[in-house]
């Protein structure tokens, strides 16, 4: 479990850890694990947020240091993994053909469009929730749920090497469940906290938001490129993250 824990930090986070043990055990506890990371990140653009408090900064302005904050945290994997998702899939091609685009350095133009949709959503749903500073700890908890489910028993990987060959299929389906359940429980503690039965519904939402959100996106990939690779689970994340922000600030608590 430690080796786990020090796997995901090293693999979601600029935080180098690092671990000498990296196998499918190994991976399978990081994924199950993967949602305590968003305490890191979530933790991060919190403090931006309360900091820009502080220093009385234009909402907007606090929202766009907080994803920057997020972003730099993750050295932009999850929003790497999420262009060249897009690039892959708007390519229309088959799956190895999709792969193949994936796999470049570059960044085409689905992939450059999806980035600027997705950071100006993130941008303007923190900025638009009552509690920014909770927004985006939920927000990052909750994308990162996404991994235990995208890693689940049942789900291949779209190719042989790489980080969706060492974790796909390696997460029971009751450790996914169990995953969900203490991230439902910590969101709804914190929301309580911070806003009372109201806050701690729209937490539990923004929770289950994120989670439909990943598991909708999970399935067209995995029809489209026959499994899991590391730029699925990075654009996972991103995707489920945003939903649960856009939850937030659509639906603040009374």
């Amino acid at each position: 479990m430690i080796a786990g824990l020090r796997l995901a930090v090293t693999l979601l986070t600029v935080v180098p850890l690092g671990t000498s043990r990296v196998d499918r055990r190994t991976g399978r506890w990081a994924m199950l694990l993967a949602p305590s990371v968003g305490l890191i990140t979530g933790g991060a653009a919190a403090l931006v947020v309360l900091a820009c408090d502080l220093l009385d900064m234009n909402g907007l302005l606090t929202a766009a240091l907080a994803v920057a904050a997020m972003a730099a945290i993750t050295r932009g994997l999850h929003l790497d993994g999420l262009a060249d998702l897009a690039d892959g899939l708007g390519s229309g091609r088959p799956a190895p053909d999709a792969l193949a685009i994936m796999k470049r350095s570059d960044i085409g133009p689905f992939g450059v469009v999806t980035l600027l949709l997705i950071l100006l959503v993130q941008v303007s749903a923190v900025a638009a929730a009552p509690e920014p500073a909770v927004a985006v700890l939920v927000a990052s908890v909750a994308g990162r749920l996404a991994l235990p489910w995208a890693c689940r028993t049942g789900v291949p990987a779209a190719r042989p090497g790489g980080l969706g060959a060492l974790v796909a299929g390696t997460v029971p389906v009751r450790g996914a469940l169990a995953a969900t359940a203490a991230v439902l429980a910590g969101a709804v503690l914190l929301g309580a906290a911070s806003g009372g039965l109201g806050g701690a519904l729209h937490a539990a939402g923004a929770v289950g938001a994120a989670l439909v959100a990943a598991l909708l996106l999970l399935r067209h990939a995995v029809r489209r490129l026959d499994g899991v690779t590391g730029d699925v689970l990075g654009a996972l994340v991103e995707t489920a993250a945003t939903a649960a922000l856009i939850l937030l600030a659509a639906l603040p608590p009374d």
